[in-house]
């Protein structure tokens, strides 16, 4: 196995794969995100590719980086469907009125408009939601704010394309204070959940998509997890619903995959037959380099006629 100094790996054009060696810190590496895939006999009916947490802003780096990104996914031999866009595509709203994060959104659009050529669906990020945390700030406001900038009818919805059944929630609730939000669903969404679920036809495979984790291992390392000895796992970094939405997925086997970002961290959990990715960030650590072990990155998922999903992370040469 080759190691890469994070000066080497910098160096690097074009999209590398999962394959690839990260730098971590000095000479160190970690292998490769994606395990061997089997698909032998599959018929793959979808290819998606995952952008989250973007966290654009108008500075040369996040300018840059997410203009790397879509021209690395634009660019892929094996060309993506679509992009869903995970949420967080602006950088930090919480404190900020509507007229001061008019130009991080005015960004987003002009490079997706000028560097994009693929369908994209959106769910709603807490960055993409403004002035939470001001004393004034109408929560339902806000949130029609980032609907309209993603042309979004309703903040929770679903859609299908090859043969897969997609729900997309919206996992950002308010909280007058620091962070500004936590993630689970409102008791109108999980009624909408619920007469979703039972309308999909059993043979039809489901994915769900949300902002916030549902389940993920990374949200272990998530800023400051450990409080007196004890793991704690705080509602903005995971669903304070996960056991309910645990036990609902349960009477649905055709639910086979969730996606989420939000962590901007990397990994993969098979729980109960469903598989959860969490799939990193676009901008990593807030365009300021890897977040931990993890650069800059996007994902791809492939959807298969049998109901199965494989991943592949590409890290992009996101640095000018």
């Amino acid at each position: 196995m080759s190691h890469f100094t994070r000066k080497d790996f910098m160096k690097i054009l074009g999209v590398a794969g999962a394959a690839a060696v990260l730098p971590v810190s000095g000479n160190a590496a970690i292998p490769e995100l994606t395990p061997p895939i089997n698909r032998s006999g599959k018929v793959r009916t979808l290819r998606m590719a995952h952008l989250t947490d973007m966290h654009v802003n108008d500075t040369p780096a996040a300018r840059h980086g997410m203009q790397a990104a879509l021209n690395a996914v634009n660019s892929l031999a094996d060309k993506p469907d679509f992009i869903f866009n995970g949420g967080d595509a602006i950088m930090n709203t919480v404190t900020f009125t509507k007229e001061q994060i008019k130009n991080q959104w005015n960004v987003f659009h002009d490079l997706v408009k000028g560097e994009n050529s693929l369908p994209m669906f959106h769910c709603i990020g807490n960055h993409d939601l403004h002035g939470w945390l001001l004393p004034n700030s109408n929560n339902d406001e806000c949130k029609q704010m980032a609907m309209q900038e993603y042309q979004m009818n309703k903040r929770y919805y679903s859609f299908e394309k090859g043969g897969w059944h997609f729900i997309v929630l919206d996992s950002i609730h308010a909280r007058k204070s620091v962070p500004g939000y936590f993630g689970k669903l409102d008791e109108e969404q999980l009624e909408w959940l619920k007469t979703e679920l039972k309308s999909v036809p059993t043979e039809t495979p489901i994915c769900v998509v949300s902002h916030i984790p549902i389940l993920a291992v990374c949200t272990m390392f998530d800023g400051s997890t450990v409080n007196n000895a004890h793991w704690n796992i705080p509602d903005n970094c995971l669903h304070n619903d996960a056991s309910m939405l645990r036990d609902l997925f349960f009477k649905y086997p055709n639910i086979k995959t969730c996606l989420s970002g939000h962590i901007h961290l990397i990994d993969h959990v098979n729980y109960l037959g469903i598989d959860y990715y969490c799939n990193g960030a676009v901008c990593g650590s807030w365009w300021m380099g890897n977040h931990q072990q993890f650069p800059p990155a996007f994902t791809v998922m492939n959807f298969y006629a049998d109901g199965t999903s494989d991943r592949e992370v590409f890290y992009y040469n996101w640095q000018a």
